[in-house]
């Protein structure tokens, strides 16, 4: 059981991302896994995504209050529910003066806890067998709508045209849609994909160009999302290392 998710979006100095990442994998997050009840952990890089999602991070609407704007590494961790990560907190979890100087280390940090609304297997799902981590390439959403009626217009569409698009979709490994307990954004949704380059073949190509468009569904929705700095996130995992 997953159903709870930490997202932590974050930046590092280049300067010092050799050893923070090497710090990071192999002290901090083999730690957290030994903590009661965590499920699993993924990190992962941002690649940028394709056109499509370059364009959007272009265009998006961001929001009007100050929202951090760290986006270069994504770090995911599973657990049986969003309250696993508050009895005690996560964010409290510092064991020694090593680990807060290197967790402090990070720049534009951004956490969101999430509960898992619903979720689709895609026609990749042999990547995600149970017990393991989110897949070696993920787009992660989180963003809220500007109305009442956008929101009731985005159920709508998740139901009987992104979801079932997913489920059907050769590259897709896993896709969940999200909403916040604790967080800036009120909604999540991460798709999971056997690879970057199966992704932009199968997802953003066909699928993600549609975004922009006011003429099709899925752009109507874009078009009434309020998205934070760097989000989509587009990335490949980094750990643990893809076999």
């Amino acid at each position: 059981m997953d159903n709870g998710l930490w997202a932590s979006w974050y930046d590092i100095d280049p300067a010092d991302e050799a050893e923070w990442l090497t710090w990071l994998h192999g002290v901090y997050l083999p730690k957290l896994l030994q903590r009661p009840g965590i499920a699993w952990a993924a990190h992962y890089r941002n690649t940028g995504g394709g056109e499509s999602m370059r364009e959007l991070h272009r265009v998006a609407a961001r929001p009007d209050e100050a929202v951090p704007d760290g986006c270069a590494f994504l770090l995911l961790v599973g657990a049986p529910s969003p309250h696993t990560f508050f009895n005690p907190h996560v964010l409290d979890m510092q064991e020694t003066a090593e680990d807060g100087r290197w967790l402090g280390k990070r720049r534009g940090l951004r956490h969101e806890f999430y509960v898992e609304e619903t979720r689709v297997d895609g026609c990749a799902i042999e990547h995600r067998f149970p017990g393991s981590t989110s897949a070696p390439a993920i787009q992660f959403g989180a963003y809220r709508m500007r109305t009442v009626e956008a929101e009731l217009e985005l159920s709508r569409w998740y139901s009987q045209q992104r979801l079932p698009l997913m489920s059907r979709m050769k590259s897709c490994v896993r896709t969940r849609k999200l909403v916040s307990v604790a967080g800036w954004a009120k909604h999540g949704v991460l798709y999971e994909f056997s690879s970057l380059a199966d992704r932009l073949a199968d997802h953003e190509q066909p699928h993600e160009s549609k975004t922009l468009d006011p003429q099709a569904w899925t752009g109507k929705i874009t078009s009434n999302a309020v998205y934070p700095p760097g989000s989509p996130f587009v990335g490949e995992r980094i750990w643990p290392p893809v076999r």
